[in-house]
């Protein structure tokens, strides 16, 4: 057996970032993302955590009640993350692109409304040392968002989850690492 503890990897830092649909998507974990694409700001020290879920029926024989088959009928892949920098990128990825509008200077306004969240595409950087992994989201939506906090002694929290849906390839996500 080899081993080796340098692919012991860790996430030591890194960056989320959205672009709207039909952005250029990167191809590989060092060529620069298109301009299209904004960084979120600091994430919480939680990090980016992936979820896969998935749902199987059993297949039952009239005899003995036997299993004898099981079959996939769900696959689930989300993101999910809390900004904690409150600027305009992170405020539209949490309330939604058409609801923050900019003021004049760093003035800013945000609508809440029951519509669903922003759909487009998203990237996730994960770096330790000179390593990167780059996970690519071609189709994403924010579906789940956390509750923003107003309190003394908290950061202000825009934590989302993401789910994945398949491009036209069928894949929900790319991860590219060296």
């Amino acid at each position: 057996m080899s081993t080796n503890a340098a692919n012991a990897l860790v996430g030591v830092t890194g960056a989320a970032y959205s672009a709207p649909a039909g952005t250029t998507l990167p191809t590989d974990n060092t060529t620069a993302l298109a301009a299209a694409f904004v960084d979120l700001g600091y994430i919480s020290d939680a990090g980016v955590i992936e979820k896969q879920a998935t749902s199987t029926t059993q297949i039952k024989a009239w005899q003995n009640g036997d299993t004898v088959r099981e079959v996939q009928t769900d696959h689930t892949l989300t993101y999910q993350f809390a900004m904690i920098e409150t600027k305009v990128d992170s405020l539209k990825a949490f309330y939604g692109d058409d609801k923050v509008t900019t003021g004049t200077g760093s003035n800013w306004t945000a609508e809440i409304s029951g519509e669903q969240g922003n759909r487009g595409e998203w990237v996730f950087e994960v770096i330790d040392g000179t390593h990167t992994i780059r996970i690519v989201v071609p189709d994403g939506q924010v579906t789940a968002k956390g509750d923003v906090v107003y309190k003394s002694d908290t950061v202000l929290t825009y934590d989302v989850t993401i789910t994945c849906y398949p491009d036209a390839s069928g894949n929900k996500a790319y991860i590219y690492g060296d």
